[in-house]
């Protein structure tokens, strides 16, 4: 899915006020990780994930394969913050503005 930049700017100014809810450390992406990525999609739109400093790789490329593995849009990386998101196919509450 391709966003805008209004409904990138949208995303970003609902995603400020979250919290990461996973944390991506030394042992990097798992299966194991990435299928709690895809479990919590299941519940929420919009994830933040953070980066944590013992891990070795770049987190635009976490992002970029996460995002992959999850069927998500990359949103942002910004420093060690990701912000995915994934719109709810039968019941979306997150309504993109055009």
């Amino acid at each position: 899915m391709e966003l805008t930049s209004k409904q990138r700017a949208h995303l970003k100014s609902l995603a400020n006020g979250i919290d990461p809810i996973f944390q991506v450390g030394k042992s990097s992406l798992t299966p194991e990780f990435t299928a709690s990525i895809a479990d919590a999609f299941n519940t929420r739109e919009l994830l933040k994930i953070a980066v944590l400093k013992n891990c070795v790789d770049d987190p635009r490329m976490i992002a970029e394969a996460v995002a992959e593995r999850t069927h998500s849009t990359v949103v942002q990386v910004i420093g060690k913050k990701i912000i995915l998101y994934k719109p709810d196919k039968k019941n979306p509450k997150i309504v993109l503005p055009r």
